[in-house]
């Protein structure tokens, strides 16, 4: 029995190693521009249901590398990958279902997997579902669930969701209206480039005082030391 038992795991361990080798082989020349021999050599390790292979080949079809710029064939690719949990193609897909790329606009969708890259820790999903709360895009507007994904992606350190942040603090959206905490937002994520959170952080400051804009500054301060968490 046991020599009967050695032999197929010997084959899987040869059909292993050699898609290994198509993988790595197609990887090179992805990344030296050829293209056309990354897809020979993905394109039958996605069909036989390898997640990363499908999950590049979606990529290529969506940037048009080595093949005309398809986003069906890339909505299809990420959608084989998404349904064996491969969270950026997860990711991806809802973003082509909130955008209506390559599939009907379908915001319900959009949800659902954007939760599931959520689900698995996929952190850039954060700020996108957010965003669908607080516009009521597929769900039911809920400023309060929106805070909570804000919140998250803030502490990742994504300056579109500190700007959001800031404007909810401000006007009391899902959450008590705290300017000193609406300016700490927006100074943050101007410090990062979002010209739009450093016009509305002046204008919010017409309505403070200097005390209240000192401690807003020291609240930045501290949770720029602290890399976001707890702020």
């Amino acid at each position: 029995m046991k020599g009967f038992l050695a032999f197929p795991i010997l084959l899987l361990l040869l059909f292993g190693t050699a898609v290994n080798a198509h993988f790595a082989t197609g990887l090179e020349a992805y990344n030296s521009g050829d293209y056309a021999t990354a897809m020979k050599e993905w394109k039958p390790l996605a069909e036989k249901g390898m997640v990363d292979a499908q999950f590049n080949l979606a990529w290529m079809h969506y940037f048009g590398k080595g093949v005309k710029r398809s986003y069906t064939s890339a909505a299809k690719w990420f959608q084989l990958a998404a349904d064996q949990g491969h969270a950026e193609s997860q990711y991806h897909l809802a973003w082509m279902y909130q955008k209506g790329m390559g599939v009907s606009r379908d915001y319900k969708a959009a949800v659902v997997l954007y939760q599931k890259a959520v689900d698995q820790g996929y952190t850039k999903a954060l700020y996108n579902l957010g965003k669908m709360y607080a516009d009521g895009k597929g769900v039911t507007r809920d400023y309060r669930a929106a805070n909570k994904w804000f919140q998250l992606a803030a502490e990742q350190g994504n300056a579109y969701a500190q700007s959001n942040l800031g404007d909810m603090y401000q006007q009391g959206y899902g959450v008590i209206k705290d300017y000193r905490r609406a300016h700490m937002w927006l100074n943050i994520s101007a410090s990062q480039g979002i010209k739009k959170s450093l016009v509305d952080r002046n204008m919010l400051e017409l309505k403070m005082n200097p005390a209240d804009i000192s401690k807003a500054q020291e609240l930045a301060r501290e949770c720029i030391a602290r890399g976001y968490k707890g702020c």
